[in-house]
């Protein structure tokens, strides 16, 4: 079997809370291999959130190890760990986070130009990525002549930009109304299967998260396999 792209060994998180310390993640283990899709269910404040920080490298571990084509990203310095933020992975939000005075094609364009691209280039991947998303034609709209559900495939599209092997994604279909949030997870499973990219998504939603290729239930620090519907 080929190595994880992604994996938690004996993951832990506390934070200080009140004077006394908050466990929010307890030896969890987690291994994602390239072009899957894993879904995380549990209740707020389960360490869903929490989970993808230290995935993406926002934030580091108390313990346990995390390891990225087998590098542990908790040993890199702060300067590594900003390259791999960068250059390895995308994160899509709840709220899309998109500049409200930029066009959709400029809020693209913004990691391709921060990551050295000439800005002709970068406009015309910034067009073909929006164009993939289905908004060619919204490209000069600004977000807040967006709706809801175009905002966060910009936001989609800005994830994507500099092609990352991994995307994380934070209730992204939380914002959103459910025909509208079931069109951009439809979204986001057509990149999985079109790119091979490798997802991890945390949602309240349960009736999307069946459809990823795995799904499990975040609750007490540690993961366990999602109940069949009607179980």
């Amino acid at each position: 079997m080929a190595a994880p792209l992604i994996e938690a060994r004996g993951l832990v998180k506390r934070y200080p809370s009140g004077g006394r310390t908050l466990t929010v993640i307890e030896g969890l283990d987690l291994a994602v291999a390239a072009g899957e899709t894993v879904a995380v269910v549990g209740a707020s404040g389960a360490g869903k959130s929490t989970l993808l920080h230290l995935l993406g490298g926002i934030d580091r571990p108390s313990a346990g190890e995390i390891l990225f084509e087998g590098r542990r990203l908790d040993a890199l310095s702060a300067a590594a760990l900003a390259r791999y933020r960068n250059a390895a992975v995308g994160f899509v939000f709840q709220f899309h986070f998109l500049m409200p005075d930029f066009t959709a094609l400029e809020n693209v364009q913004m990691p391709l130009l921060l990551g050295g691209e000439r800005p002709a280039a970068a406009a015309r991947r910034a067009a073909e990525l929006l164009a993939e998303v289905g908004l060619a034609e919204r490209g000069h709209h600004r977000p807040g002549e967006l709706s809801g559900g175009e905002q966060q495939r910009v936001a989609i599209a800005r994830a994507i930009a500099r092609s990352p092997r991994l995307l994380l994604a934070d209730e992204p279909t939380g914002n959103l109304d459910g025909e509208t949030g079931e069109a951009v997870f439809s979204l986001l499973q057509r990149l999985n299967r079109e790119r091979g990219l490798t997802t991890v998504m945390v949602t309240h939603n349960e009736t999307l998260a069946r459809a990823a290729g795995r799904t499990l239930r975040l609750a007490g620090g540690r993961f366990s396999p999602l109940s069949p519907r009607g179980a």
